[in-house]
């Protein structure tokens, strides 16, 4: 099992909780009560600042519940956060998207996203003046109604 350093950066912060045996990420709580108003973006703090490990990064994802009954998603898809953000001071907040037509209020220890720990594959470019010759037809090009 991978040791991972976390600081509460106060005492509202949630440490993050595996929710089940099995649960490929922890759940990533809320450590203040937040009001997001509809079609706004806001970034909710979590109150803790964690140390990837090196050759890693925490993926910041949606957890399934969270637009259905939140309506709120991450608003960035995937947040991601870097082994080199691990200042003491640099907190992990979760950016949210209100998309519904009401206010959202989202309370100190309620679980929004989910963290998962990721390997990171360097990698060095090689430019060429061609890639291969078999192209594969352009966005959508293996729907049926394409063939």
């Amino acid at each position: 099992m991978t040791v991972v350093r976390i600081r509460r950066l106060r005492s509202s912060a949630s440490l993050p909780r595996y929710e089940s045996v099995a649960a490929a990420g922890f759940d990533l709580a809320s450590a203040d009560d937040v009001t997001i108003a509809p079609g706004q973006v806001q970034l909710v703090p979590t109150g803790l600042a964690i140390e990837v490990p090196a050759g890693m990064f925490l993926g910041v994802f949606a957890r399934s519940s969270t637009p259905l009954k939140r309506g709120l998603i991450v608003a960035n898809g995937v947040g991601v956060v870097d082994a080199d953000y691990c200042g003491p001071e640099d907190e992990i907040k979760v950016q949210v998207l209100n998309f519904t037509a009401a206010p959202v209020t989202v309370r100190a220890g309620d679980r929004l996203a989910q963290g998962i720990l990721l390997p990171v594959t360097r990698i060095e470019w090689d430019e060429v003046e061609e890639l291969r010759k078999d192209s594969r037809g352009g966005f959508g090009s293996t729907d049926s109604d394409h063939r």
